[in-house]
């Protein structure tokens, strides 16, 4: 059965759908047949690899919200024979109020959803939105691990704690089991801030926290224009390398 992952954390632009594709491109490196599922309104992970969503009929917001509508119907190919995606667009913006409107379990619409797809993958890859609202707290309850990409910078720590309050009440009924990774992310090894920050981290969180750490590229910011994984964009580079290790990390864990 596929093992599913959240890259969740409430702070924007910390490295989570970066991390959604290239995390997913690197597992498909050893053979693993991955699924990325966008639950970002923003919609930035289907745009990262070339997707419209705008133009498409349904996304993953019908296959949660709609009746009768299986999220198979919903899955797109990429370019990668073992990389499939379930798009989103700013439809799912409406799923906030929508989900709070429900009386029974609106923590488990996403668990619910993605039964049907545990024996067709590796790996299943959520892309989660920077809050701590129901579409965040659907991919915690649906996971059995949450990766937080944490930027190295001291601001960031304090998120941190606020995010594991959020884990915490997960794991006392919906979703006791699930597991926290903490990536460092933007590590910007000219700062003595970054290698301060990440060693926090480490004494707060310790064996959570992974060995492996993203530095800052431009690649990265390159990679989505071209609309491939950086994986594919600057395969040589320090910054595809890092993912392959913490690609690595995922499979021994």
């Amino acid at each position: 059965m596929a093992k599913i992952i959240a890259l969740a954390n409430q702070k924007g632009g910390v490295g989570k759908t970066t991390t959604a594709v290239n995390l997913g491109a690197a597992l498909t490196e050893k053979e693993k047949k991955v699924l990325l599922i966008d639950l970002d309104p923003q919609g930035n992970l289907s745009i990262s690899l070339g997707i419209n969503a705008d133009e498409l009929d349904k996304t993953i917001y019908n296959a949660l919200l709609e009746e009768g509508i299986s999220v198979k119907e919903i899955i797109l190919k990429t370019g990668n024979k073992l990389l499939d995606i379930v798009p989103s667009n700013l439809d799912l913006s409406g799923a906030e109020i929508e989900l709070s409107r429900v009386q029974m379990s609106p923590e488990r619409f996403l668990k619910d959803t993605i039964e049907e797809l545990k024996d067709d993958y590796d790996f299943i890859l959520i892309d989660c939105p920077p809050s701590l609202g129901f579409l965040t707290v659907n991919g915690l309850v649906a996971a059995d691990l949450v990766i937080v990409p944490l930027q190295c910078e001291y601001l960031a720590l304090r998120g941190l704690n606020q995010f594991q309050k959020t884990v915490d009440r997960v794991r006392k009924r919906p979703n006791p089991h699930l597991k926290v990774g903490v990536l460092g992310t933007m590590y910007d090894t000219r700062t003595v801030l970054s290698k301060d920050v990440l060693d926090k981290v480490k004494e707060m969180f310790g064996a959570q926290v992974y060995n492996t750490f993203i530095k800052r590229s431009i690649k990265f910011g390159e990679a989505p224009i071209a609309q491939v994984p950086i994986l594919e964009y600057a395969s040589n580079t320090a910054a595809a390398n890092s993912y392959r290790m913490l690609a690595e990390e995922v499979l021994n864990d």
